[in-house]
């Protein structure tokens, strides 16, 4: 049987850090870099980053829009990317943020977590909002191929509380309601569950939200978007252990060079272990 997800990213996570970076190849890094904003520039951007960062971080989180939109070659870079990210020992979590139902949500499932697939990621990011029964053939999947789910809870972005924060009939928001199938899914696994929520770094207080779900805590918002490293104790609290923040401009603009990258990957890593290990 395949280990868990759960197990093999805490495993990570201990020996080398929780920091994921994120894999951002929009238009305005690439120029940046000096790039072409082609499939040239975004095959040089991905991979020089993988080069970077694949063997010294736990998590590497490519966006899957930003290589989509190049058609299939851009799709052929993102195999490229996945492959050596995952040869140089990190973990991959595609952030492709798939959501339906019934076939198309287990067809979104195979593209990403079946063994076989040309972009078979160690875990996926997924939208709950048709309902999260909605992602069951992602979660059975996941289950059967020990990859895991990325569920998105409480989004930093300024539109998501109008859905995540709002009340059901018994009282309980719709992101507590996320977080609490969350810990179902997660019972009794060890040391770790597979299961994870997407609870941005910005969001402000979560005192409210029982975070403590025995799986991961994917946390974009470390960096360019305004959180700090010795933010994260006090934003998630006791569930900090189990968070795995996000870093992608913070850590990209500091390329081509892969010194650079390096060093600003080591900076983070230094500081989030700093900021866990004095929580």
């Amino acid at each position: 049987m395949t280990e868990p997800f759960g197990t093999r990213l805490r495993r990570a996570m201990d020996e080398r850090g929780p920091l994921c970076v994120g894999i951002d190849p929009h238009a305005s890094l690439l120029a940046d870099w000096g790039l072409n904003d082609d499939v040239a520039g975004l095959e040089r951007f991905g991979r020089t980053v993988v080069e970077a960062v694949a063997d010294r971080v736990a998590v590497v989180k490519p966006q899957s829009a930003f290589f989509e939109r190049f058609g299939s070659r851009g799709v052929a870079v993102l195999e490229r990317v996945v492959e050596e990210t995952r040869a140089a020992g990190a973990l991959v979590v595609m952030d492709a943020k798939r959501g339906d139902i019934g076939s198309t949500m287990a067809g979104y499932a195979e593209a990403f977590l079946h063994k076989d697939a040309p972009l078979f990621s160690d875990a996926l990011t997924v939208s709950p909002y048709l309902g999260y029964g909605s992602l069951a053939p992602a979660v059975e999947l996941a289950r059967e191929s020990g990859t895991g789910l990325f569920v998105l809870a409480l989004t930093s972005n300024p539109e998501g509380p109008e859905v995540q924060h709002a009340l059901r009939a018994d009282g309980r928001s719709v992101a507590a309601t996320v977080l609490a199938h969350l810990a179902a899914e997660n019972a009794g696994a060890e040391p770790l569950g597979s299961f994870g929520a997407v609870v941005g770094a910005t969001v402000g207080d979560l005192s409210s939200y029982d975070l403590a779900i025995n799986g991961p805590l994917l946390a974009p918002g470390v960096g360019a978007q305004g959180a700090t490293p010795a933010d994260l104790p006090a934003v998630f609290g006791s569930a900090v252990g189990n968070v795995v923040p996000n870093v992608s401009r913070g850590v990209l603009r500091h390329g081509p060079d892969v010194a650079a990258l390096r060093a600003a990957t080591a900076a983070f890593a230094g500081e989030i272990r700093a900021a866990v290990a004095g929580s």
